[in-house]
């Protein structure tokens, strides 16, 4: 394997990991808090602190300039995540984390072939095919086989 792909596909895995860490510890809070938007809410508040904390310690500090060509779309893709957020922590307890976490790769899968095909959003174009469409099939069969046992 190619070491330069090594660490960043490490630390997606991680990150993978602590995605389904999120879900029931969003539960717990929508639940004491009676509103899954409540809980995300607050997932979020503490992701911002987080990441202002890594930001400053970043040193990066780049000009407002460097936004001002960006298209109206480019400023939305928190909305993606804390719909997804909202949306985990009133499933999760519903559907089981096993469930809620195939389903959602499903989803991101599926979206992910019409966005590589399209070359959408600045990604190069990966047009589907045979392989790539199996490979999406063999994650929809794991959802079935992880939700019917």
């Amino acid at each position: 394997m190619n070491p330069a792909v090594l660490l960043p596909m490490l630390m997606v895995l991680f990150a993978g990991g602590m995605i389904a860490l999120q879900a029931p510890t969003n539960a717990m809070l929508a639940k004491a808090g009676g509103s899954p938007v409540l809980a995300a809410l607050i997932s979020f508040a503490v992701g911002t602190i987080a990441l202002f904390c890594a930001w400053l310690a970043s040193g990066n500090r780049p000009g407002t300039a460097a936004f001002g060509g960006l298209p109206a779309y480019a400023w939305v893709g928190g909305l993606y995540g804390a719909i997804y957020v909202a949306v985990a922590a009133y499933a999760a307890p519903r559907i089981g984390l096993a469930a809620l976490i195939t389903i959602g790769i499903a989803g991101q899968i599926a979206m992910a072939l019409v966005l590589d095909h399209v070359g959408a959003l600045g990604l190069t174009r990966e047009p589907i095919n045979a392989g790539r469409v199996l490979g999406a099939l063999l994650v929809v069969a794991g959802v079935v086989l992880v939700r019917r046992s």
